[in-house]
């Protein structure tokens, strides 16, 4: 039987969340957006790169490099299905928790046809500080 101890660390392996990849929008991984060409148009993060999980293939993002995968939102678990695309190709992969709702609900931009926008970030997401302090 595993232990909390194990069961959290590895969900810290596998998931990261809206703000370390905001954070780290400079980071060594590609960002990929699993969702379809539709909501990809619709707006999607600076710097994501737009592969359906559906063409989620051996080649199709350089061998060795780290990956974040996102979609939706919690209530969809598209992003998960792509890291496990991502996992099986024996990438190292990450599942972006809250996916585009929650990057937009902490006031992070979103890239559309008529370029970037914000929101003003929702308090019950959004820390009123500069950082949570988790």
């Amino acid at each position: 039987m595993r232990t909390a101890v194990e069961i959290f660390e590895e969900r810290l392996r596998t998931q990261t969340d809206v703000s370390d990849v905001y954070g780290a929008a400079e980071g060594d991984f590609v960002l990929i957006d699993s969702r379809s060409r539709t909501a990809w148009d619709q707006g999607h993060l600076p710097g994501a790169v737009h592969l359906p999980t559906a063409d989620i293939a051996e080649g199709a993002v350089p061998a060795g490099v780290r990956i974040v995968t996102y979609c939706w939102g919690p209530g969809c678990n598209g992003a998960t299905r792509a890291a496990l695309a991502f996992a099986r190709l024996g990438y190292d992969v990450r599942e972006m928790i809250g996916g585009v709702e929650y990057w937009v609900r902490e006031g992070f931009p979103l890239r559309t046809r008529d370029g970037d926008v914000t929101r003003t970030p929702d308090a019950l997401t959004a820390p009123v500080t500069d950082a949570c302090g988790c």
